[in-house]
């Protein structure tokens, strides 16, 4: 049995190390907007252990003229548990709160590694792919309401 709820940021940091940080200290996993009040973060729980987290920030990227935008930004599930669908649960949750808070267009900077994730639950690639140094070949994704 799992749930998903509203965390803070930095509840989010033991899984953004474990997986996207890997081997970085923890400041690493504070991204900027992190504190924004316009900044949510979602965390998926198994027995009241964190096992995903997901955070949304309202911020519009340049290569969208789209009024209101959201960013996904550190969607992470442990490793042991990937492949078991509490990406998507945590995603959808991420994305009913977006179209909730009206927004025209959700986007974001998907890993190489994770685009056919993305592409099954129906976001478009846009542009060519880019590497961000230290972290690897980035694809930029977004969805429309």
């Amino acid at each position: 049995m799992f749930i998903i709820k509203k965390i803070t940021a930095f509840e989010t940091y033991t899984v953004r190390q474990e997986v996207l940080r890997k081997g970085k200290p923890i400041e690493t996993c504070y991204f900027n907007g992190d504190n924004d009040s316009t900044t949510t973060h979602f965390g998926l729980f198994e027995d009241e252990n964190i096992i995903g987290v997901v955070s949304v920030y309202k911020t519009n990227s340049l290569l969208f003229t789209d009024e209101i935008q959201y960013q996904i930004r550190g969607m992470a599930v442990l490793e042991n548990f990937q492949n078991k669908g509490y990406g998507e649960q945590l995603l959808k949750a991420a994305e009913k709160f977006c179209w909730e808070e009206k927004a025209n267009l959700i986007w974001f900077n998907a890993r190489e590694k994770a685009v056919s994730f993305y592409s099954k639950l129906k976001y478009k690639i846009v542009g060519n792919s880019f590497d961000i140094p230290d972290v690897g070949i980035h694809f930029v994704m977004f969805k429309r309401n």
